[in-house]
């Protein structure tokens, strides 16, 4: 099972450290995809979950492990075309990554897609091909 960093948490939720490159790239050296939240505007690519927060450039999205959950229609039709993979969804149980995959809402499942599981794991896990957690260390020992 693919084991996807939430924003870059690897053992629980920290608001005040997520969708920061430096953060990102430290769940990344421990070998963790990233999901991550991506804007675009006036001609820039920025992360943050609620505004853009932190500017980065298309360089720095491509060629990582990165899941680009986009906030904005603008940065999804920059990032489509661009071989990074990314999804646009804001209140579907789930949408269709560019790579193939389903991104699942909590509490929907598929051999198909990531689930979206904040949570630690607990004792029945549904088969699925991958987790979105802010706990991949804990999810990492299950596995």
């Amino acid at each position: 099972m693919k084991i996807i960093s939430h924003r870059g948490n690897i053992d629980g939720k920290n608001p005040n450290k997520e969708n920061k490159p430096t953060y990102i790239q430290k769940a990344l050296n421990l070998g963790f995809d990233v999901e991550i939240d991506v804007w675009y505007v006036d001609g820039k690519f920025f992360l943050g979950h609620d505004a853009p927060m932190y500017h980065v450039d298309l360089f720095w999205l491509s060629g990582k492990s990165l899941w680009c959950h986009t906030k904005n229609q603008q940065a999804f039709e920059k990032l489509l075309n661009s071989n990074i993979t990314c999804f646009w969804h804001e209140t579907d149980k789930m949408t269709l990554t560019s790579n193939g995959l389903l991104w699942m809402y909590y509490g929907n499942y598929s051999e198909l897609g990531v689930t979206v599981c904040l949570d630690k794991p607990g004792n029945n896990i549904p088969n699925m091909w991958g987790v979105c957690t802010d706990y991949p260390n804990d999810w990492n020992k299950i596995t």
